[in-house]
């Protein structure tokens, strides 16, 4: 039978997703050149650009879209979480993003958007979900890895790229499923081995 759960609404649960949210609206309306990630600018020495491009957003389809994925990702994962963890998955996801596009990515020359950063805490929450034994963390984690995959084998959705009034950057979803995968696996890895199953 089909239970709705109750939203995750205590402090800790919800008050790292609101900063994000914050940070981005800010951002948004406060746009400075000093923020996006910026190759060349990134190679100079201005290396915050590699965390602070992925609060800000092309135009404000972008940002809506981004804002609404924090708040879908609360609601479906937000049980999990807390101060440390939330923190922990987005800046590594954000490493691995940025990371990656610096390192496989070339011909990435900006970037700016929360979707690579997403892509991990989906991922993670995913793996959250079997490590509590919830038998939908499988089909979620099949979800994001199917949708990446396609994503790098089709290329990006026209119509987001549109809707944006940018290119995709899907080797950013990629390398932050990466960051976000890397915390789950070590979760699960020491869930198992403190012999809780």
């Amino acid at each position: 039978m089909l239970t709705i759960k109750s939203l995750p609404i205590k402090k800790h649960q919800i008050a790292l997703p609101l900063l994000v949210i914050v940070l981005s609206t800010l951002a948004f309306f406060f746009n400075s050149d000093i923020l996006p990630f910026h190759r060349e600018l990134f190679i100079q020495g201005e290396f915050w650009r590699g965390f602070t491009g992925h609060f800000l957003h092309t135009n404000f389809n972008h940002y809506a879209l981004n804002i609404s994925a924090v708040v879908l990702l609360w609601a479906l994962h937000g049980q999990y979480y807390n101060f440390l963890n939330y923190s922990v998955v987005f800046i590594v996801s954000a490493i691995t993003t940025s990371f990656g596009i610096y390192v496989f990515s070339p011909e990435i020359m900006q970037y700016v958007g929360l979707s690579g950063v997403l892509h991990g805490i989906f991922i993670w929450g995913a793996i959250k979900d079997i490590e509590h034994h919830d038998k939908t963390g499988f089909i979620l984690l099949i979800a994001v890895v199917g949708k990446v995959i396609h994503e790098q084998v089709n290329g990006a959705s026209e119509s987001v790229a549109s809707l944006i009034s940018a290119n995709v950057a899907i080797d950013a979803h990629l390398w932050g499923m990466f960051g976000g995968a890397l915390i789950g696996i070590v979760s699960l890895v020491r869930y198992y081995k403190s012999g809780k199953v």
